[in-house]
């Protein structure tokens, strides 16, 4: 069986190739028992073995031999309220951090924002990093939605996996830099709530089933 610690480290360091993240910056972290594997503080991916990587226990009491990320309080209240989580990945993607930096909501400028739950990703008001606060902001932003923008931070989302999860970290920094793209020229043309609606309903039922 793979150790869930190694395929943590494969992840985040498939972050950085992916330029999600560069040197310490953001966190990943993968659900397992009654806890979660998280990436340690201030250590750089590149250089991770398995001993590095603490778990956290849902109560907020970890073990290893490393300090877990700073952002753990919002790994584990996403792990707490959402049981579909399999992985919880943040980054500071430019394109994501860029329009964070803006304090403004991602509108439906392209269908595929429904891949995220609802018809905008919504920004999450400002919190000092690693405090409750700032995850009690980002889990009211994700309500009904699996991402969100952290203000002045970055990108936080989950997926059912680790896979699943880097998948969709670079498909929002993708629509971000669409957005980013698209307002240089002028303003979108946003699609209506009726449209969205469709294509959600869409989505229940999109890609391989069983």
């Amino acid at each position: 069986m793979t150790d869930p610690r190694a395929q943590l480290i494969a992840t985040a360091q498939a972050m950085t190739v992916a330029g999600l993240n560069q040197g310490t910056a953001g966190n990943l972290s993968v659900r397992s028992g009654d806890g979660f594997f998280i990436t340690p503080t201030g250590m750089a991916y590149g250089r991770l073995i398995p001993d590095d990587i603490p778990f956290v226990n849902l109560d907020g009491s970890w073990e290893g031999e490393r300090k877990p990320s700073s952002e753990w309080r919002f790994h584990r209240d996403l792990y707490a309220a959402r049981p579909q989580a399999g992985a919880v990945l943040h980054a500071h993607s430019p394109y994501a951090t860029s329009l964070a930096c803006l304090r403004r909501d991602i509108p439906p400028f392209h269908y595929m924002i429904a891949r995220f739950g609802g018809d905008t990703v919504r920004c999450a008001a400002y919190a000092t990093f690693g405090s409750q606060e700032l995850s009690d902001a980002a889990l009211a932003a994700m309500a009904d939605r699996n991402a969100c923008l952290l203000a002045n931070h970055g990108l936080l989302l989950h997926g059912r996996d680790l896979d699943q999860a880097l998948a969709l970290g670079i498909e929002l920094e993708e629509l971000c830099g669409q957005y980013w793209r698209a307002c240089q020229l002028g303003e979108p043309v946003l699609l209506s709530g009726e449209e969205m609606a469709v294509v959600l309903k869409k989505f229940q039922s999109y890609g391989q089933q069983g």
